[in-house]
Parts: structure tokens; C-alpha cells; sequence
């Protein structure tokens, strides 16, 4: 599986980006597949995932902001961000593990190489 994220860049305090996760080798309904973010120099938290029946869940301080959604004609996953904070400055990554494993951020076995949001 690979994965290709594209739409981050810099944007003001409450305003709104899209992410856009590309996945080739992929079959939907077959796989987990999320958001996470990087944390400090090296450390990742969960943003949102959507589990292999296609059920999302989001981590709490997103939660009514961010919505996570797909695609499965055109194999990509989306995150729309509203009302962004300058805490959700960081880069962020889409990955996917296959469906029968933990779906959560900390178990995907397939990441990109991310995209970097800005908010000021």
C-alpha cells in the first residue's frame, strides 16, 4: 500500500484546510485507514480513523472540528479541518493497517511522508 498526502498549508487561526491522502495497492473495506499527527520532535497522536466498515472516530480535541472521510472510487481519504487552532500546527500523516489488526494510529503498518500544516 501506498500512500501520498497533498492540501496542507498555511492558514489562519479558524480557518479551514482539506488533506487529501492518495492510496494505491488498497482495497477498500479491507483496511483501517486514519490520520495522525506528529508531536514534538519524534512523538505522533491519532487524529481520526475510519475502521474497515467504514465507522470513523476522532481524538477529543478534534472532535467537531476535523471530519474524516473517503472516497472509494477514487481511493483517497480525506480530512477536512475547521476552526483550526494554532495547536494543530504540525505535519500530518494518513496510514493504513489491514482490517483484522488494532485500528489505531500507533498500529499502522503504512504511512506516508506527510504534509505540513501552518496556522497562525
Amino acid at each position: 500500500v501506498q500512500l501520498v498526502e497533498s492540501g496542507g498549508g498555511s492558514v489562519q487561526t479558524g480557518g479551514s484546510l482539506r488533506l487529501s491522502c492518495s492510496l494505491s495497492g488498497y482495497t477498500a473495506s479491507t483496511y483501517c485507514i486514519g490520520w495522525f499527527r506528529q508531536i514534538g520532535d519524534k512523538g505522533r497522536e491519532g487524529v481520526a480513523v475510519i475502521d474497515a466498515q467504514g465507522i470513523p472516530s476522532y481524538a477529543n480535541d478534534v472532535k467537531g472540528r476535523f471530519t474524516i472521510s473517503q472516497d472509494n472510487n477514487k481511493n483517497t481519504l480525506y480530512l477536512q479541518m475547521d476552526s483550526l487552532k494554532p495547536e494543530d500546527t504540525t505535519i500530518y500523516y494518513c496510514g493504513a493497517v489491514p482490517k483484522g489488526s488494532l485500528c489505531r494510529y500507533d498500529n499502522f503498518a503504512y504511512s506516508g511522508q506527510g504534509t505540513q500544516v501552518t496556522v497562525s
